[in-house]
């Protein structure tokens, strides 16, 4: 007989359980992702629509039981999708409706000026006043030059970086723009042939071309024109840096033809 105890060998069965689907915890997260995606899409449709539509979105959500029934996708008669009950906007609702945009567009601009670093020191040399003919904004040399380079069309760095924040900012509107460039009234002598005349013109023509890289539209751009010093900011003293600027003025009045294109009103162009 085996004396030695036997040790007992104890087998412990588990039971396994096949993962399966419990509860409906990914359905609500899986909904919620389709949620966010489909509001960034319709976000980035805003975004890139006409100044028009997006007034006429804000002016549904503002007033949803009868403004967007009304004008449709845009406020401004003959242009977008319009509604089958249309009330159209007179010609001074228009006027006002634009002029509420150009003011919104220079406090736009007023804010930037104070609050982005690299261009804060160009404030005091920064005009920026509304109008009869619309937004206007003069870039102020002094006697050492600001925005270009003394005696020169070569834009400094201060002038390239303001033109084209303006050239982003203006294009957010359809309003067209005329760029005019001035002088004092000491005459030019560094080159032959070459006088104030051709100084404020070439000046105009080269912010011209830094607004539209900056995103301005080209056709946008109405004319561009050079005074010379035939209209001194400072009449008192004709020899004042104060003299020497850019003015850009975005214009107020203007026709919106049918195929969207900006028609000047009285402009024969």
């Amino acid at each position: 007989m085996n004396n030695q105890r036997e040790t007992p060998i104890i087998i412990v069965k588990k039971k396994i359980h096949v993962a399966g689907h419990h509860g409906g915890a990914w359905k609500v997260a899986f909904a919620d992702f389709m949620t966010a995606m489909m509001a960034m899409f319709l976000v980035l449709w805003i975004v890139g629509q006409s100044s028009d539509v997006k007034s006429a979105i804000a002016g549904h959500f503002k007033d949803p039981l009868g403004r967007s029934s009304e004008f449709g996708s845009s406020i401004v008669r003959g242009t977008g999708a319009q509604a089958s009950n249309v009330r159209a906007m007179t010609e001074q609702q228009i006027m006002e409706l634009r002029q509420d945009r150009l003011e919104q567009l220079g406090e736009r601009l007023k804010q930037r000026l104070k609050s982005e670093p690299e261009i804060q020191a160009l404030e005091k040399h920064v005009e920026v006043t509304l109008v009869d003919e619309g937004l206007r904004i003069e870039l102020l040399e002094n006697s050492t030059g600001v925005f270009f380079e003394l005696g020169s069309a070569a834009p400094s760095r201060a002038g390239t970086d303001i033109l084209s924040i303006l050239g982003t900012e203006f294009a957010s509107l359809p309003n067209p723009v005329v760029v005019e460039g001035h002088t004092d009234s000491k005459q030019y002598r560094l080159r032959r042939n070459y006088s104030n005349w051709e100084l404020s013109t070439d000046r105009a023509n080269m912010a011209r071309r830094i607004m539209v890289t900056g995103g301005l539209r080209s056709e946008q751009v109405l004319q561009v024109r050079g005074h010379a010093d035939r209209d001194l900011r400072d009449p008192s003293d004709p020899l004042s840096p104060a003299n020497r600027r850019v003015t850009i003025t975005m214009l107020l009045e203007y026709n919106l033809a049918a195929d969207g294109e900006v028609a000047v009103a009285g402009s024969t162009e």
